[in-house]
């Protein structure tokens, strides 16, 4: 049986701020939401970010001769304790196109040290074992393959290995459940989670003539063994992969009254472009240079390019970066082809007052319909 239920908003697209975004941070726009569903998903995603992501991390090391962490060892700068130390800062990420069926076992990487007279010589008696030369050749990408591991002050040859696990969270050393655990093998704490900050934010965006719906922005800082973007598409999954279970509760199918697609979109965005200068939060001076340059509306701004903003009087690049920034907001740019809407540059300003004369007149029909 279904239920029909009447029209709700829901966001269509999920915008990145490429201006701030890098490899380790990025943040994210995404709207309209119906009010209370912003902080609703903008909350369950901040959690399942900053607990439920997997990556790999190393579980233990053995070094050769080398029977517990508490002792210095002859040859190297560093005692076990620091050398244990630095290896908990490892980041290691998973190398695309492993075998799904394969890719969460633990591996074992295996490498020999071979330091001899010359290499000390040349490099002025110390010589730097780093993260990326023992990881060499292992199935893992390493993030920070100049970390310093250990330093070596004579020749040797040592073999050092690696047992390399995947989990969530934090897992203390006791907790790893390690199979046969090999003579001198230390068991480490280890930081699985990639994500360093998630942060949430919601404002009101306006959808029509209404501003009173959700905008959700998102900032993700992750320590480089994942991307923001991977970030917030894994947890997205994890998350409507805890819902499924509710749909076996299911005793009604909802429909809800909406209009097509495309529709919607097209009015969400002739809305946004009729909006006046003066109803979005710019600096004084950034008004001030638009309504010199008798710019009114946002139709009339995103038709112009960057390089014809400046042309303008008083027209900075702090108030360019400005104007770009909050245009991305809402889900804009500058030199926008609006030619399906009939606008161009020339006849911006007419039809933005016509625009807004069928947004009035609508809004009075609708009132009009609800009175009756």
């Amino acid at each position: 049986m279904q239920v029909k239920f009447g029209p709700q908003e829901r966001p269509r697209s999920v915008v990145i701020d490429k201006a701030t975004a890098t490899s380790t941070f990025a943040k994210f726009i995404i709207e309209p939401f119906e009010r209370v569903f912003g902080h609703s998903v903008g909350n369950a995603l901040r959690r399942v970010l900053l607990t439920f992501l997997e990556t790999p991390g190393i579980l233990s090391f053995r070094l050769e001769g080398v029977p517990h962490e508490f002792m210095a060892v002859e040859g190297i700068v560093e005692d076990v304790t620091n050398i244990a130390l630095a290896i908990k800062g490892a980041l290691l990420r998973r190398l695309p196109g492993e075998e799904t069926s394969s890719s969460r076992e633990v591996r074992f990487v295996t490498t020999v040290i071979d330091i001899s007279q010359d290499q000390l010589d040349k490099s002025g008696g110390k010589v730097p074992v780093t993260l990326g030369f023992v990881m060499k050749g292992s199935p893992f990408e390493v993030v920070n393959p100049d970390l310093v591991l250990f330093t070596v002050t004579k020749p040797m040859k040592r073999q050092i290995d690696f047992r390399v696990g995947y989990g969530r969270g934090y897992i203390p050393a006791e907790r790893h459940r390690i199979q046969n655990k090999m003579e001198g093998e230390i068991i480490l704490d280890t930081i699985f989670s990639p994500v360093v900050l998630a942060n949430y934010s919601v404002e009101n965006t306006r959808v029509g003539q209404d501003t009173d719906y959700d905008r959700l922005v998102l900032e993700i800082t992750t320590d480089g063994r994942l991307t923001p973007t991977e970030a917030l598409s894994f947890a997205a999954q994890i998350l409507m992969r805890n819902l499924e279970v509710f749909l076996q509760i299911q005793e009604h199918e909802l429909l809800f009254e909406q209009p097509s697609s495309d529709t919607n979109e097209d009015d969400l965005l002739l809305d946004k472009l009729a909006l006046h200068i003066n109803e979005i939060e710019l600096s004084v001076r950034s008004t001030n240079c638009l309504a010199g340059a008798e710019i009114e509306t946002i139709g009339e701004l995103v038709c112009l390019t960057e390089k014809r903003l400046l042309e303008y009087r008083n027209f900075g690049k702090k108030s360019l970066n400005e104007i770009k920034a909050k245009l991305m907001d809402m889900g804009l740019s500058l030199g926008m082809d609006l030619a399906r809407f009939g606008i161009t540059c020339e006849n911006v300003k007419d039809r933005m007052k016509e625009i807004e004369e069928e947004r009035k007149t609508k809004k009075k029909r609708e009132k009009k319909e609800k009175s009756m």
